[in-house]
């Protein structure tokens, strides 16, 4: 395995969503109260779209050799995004802003799910071109 752009890409929009959940966790789902001095929306913008965009590009940049390991690495990334769905839910729950945050927790885990599914595309097509 080379490490090459999209393998990058990938690997940047892991690290975001990880510091985001960390931000997260540390200051118990409530924004500004984690190690980043960001309210939730900042945050959002800063660290939990750009993977989007991120993994899409990674996706669509790796055309030819076949990229099992960028498969692997956006499967992490959509469940990653799935991960913080749910835990948006859960936390709504507890929420008098219910409504509003169950819809963005459930939007989170939709597209989880599609950048799960490019990656396992990227897995598929890779064990068919090595065969």
């Amino acid at each position: 395995m080379s490490i090459s752009i999209p393998y990058v890409i990938s690997g940047i929009s892991i690290i975001l969503l990880v510091i985001y959940g960390a931000d997260v966790i540390a200051g118990g789902t409530t924004a500004g109260n984690g190690f980043l001095p960001f309210n939730a929306m900042t945050r959002g913008m800063v660290f939990g779209f750009p993977p989007v965009i991120l993994s899409i590009v990674a996706f669509f940049m790796s055309k030819k050799p076949p990229y099992k390991g960028l498969g692997i690495m956006l499967v992490i990334t959509g469940a990653l995004i799935m991960i913080g769905g749910t835990m948006s839910i859960s936390s709504a729950l507890k929420s008098e802003n219910s409504a509003r945050l169950i819809g963005e927790g459930g939007s989170l885990i939709v597209v989880g799910v599609i950048i799960a599914a490019l990656g396992a595309i990227k897995i598929k097509k890779s064990q068919v071109s090595v065969s």
